[in-house]
């Protein structure tokens, strides 16, 4: 079940002394997009039916954006541009305060933060990450936050080791943890941020038979 977009911040779309008649519609041309893409598949709709939806005319629609492409563009580039924030933090990350934190079964904050943030765009990943959305974007978002998080908490060791066996553990914990986010998102995202930030350590840390309560 898809989130409600009515209650999500829309900041990918806003800019600073942005007139409020603008930022309305492209508030209502974002929720329309999520809602078409969720009912027919980006390729499913025109823009004549994103105007629509969104009770907007074509000329208002037109001095935002080229095509639908461009509006989907802006709205994903809005989330990558977000997320770039949290690459900074990753680069702090350590392989002990990852399993400090583990041991002690407490979220790391930056996890929490991620999730939450991800939360806020729940409505929007789930359109762009099912079957109707974008299939570039997936590797993206995996890129941006999961491939850094995993480089950022190996070993000293290794960090700098150019061997295959490194970089197929950092591709392989990559796509595992966008997986998660994937999975999280597409069940309603019923675990909390902090729960989320649990598992995503335990994951990581967890040996055979442990058990696997929070």
């Amino acid at each position: 079940m898809s989130p409600s977009p009515d209650t999500r911040p829309i900041r990918p779309l806003e800019g600073a002394g942005e007139d409020r008649r603008i930022t309305r519609s492209k508030k209502a041309m974002r929720k329309a997009l999520i809602e078409l893409m969720e009912e027919y598949g980006f390729d499913g709709f025109t823009v004549n039916d994103l105007c629509a939806r969104a009770d907007l005319n074509r000329g208002t629609f037109y001095n935002h954006f080229k095509d639908k492409d461009d509006l989907l563009a802006s709205l994903e580039e809005g989330v990558l541009e977000d997320l770039e924030r949290f690459q900074a933090k990753m680069a702090t990350l350590s392989m002990t305060q990852a399993m400090a934190r583990a041991v002690t079964r407490q979220p790391l904050p930056l996890l929490v933060d991620l999730f939450s943030y991800l939360r806020e765009q729940g409505d929007f990943l789930h359109a762009v990450l099912g079957d109707g959305g974008d299939v570039r974007f997936g590797p993206r978002l995996r890129d941006a936050i999961c491939t850094n998080l995993v480089q950022s908490i190996l070993h000293e060791r290794y960090r700098n080791d150019s061997s295959p066996f490194v970089s197929y553990y950092v591709a392989f914990f990559a796509s595992a943890y966008l997986g998660v986010i994937v999975r999280w998102i597409e069940t309603g995202m019923g675990e909390s941020p902090e729960d989320m930030a649990r598992i995503c350590m335990r994951l990581l840390f967890i040996k055979p038979g442990e058990s696997i309560k929070l």
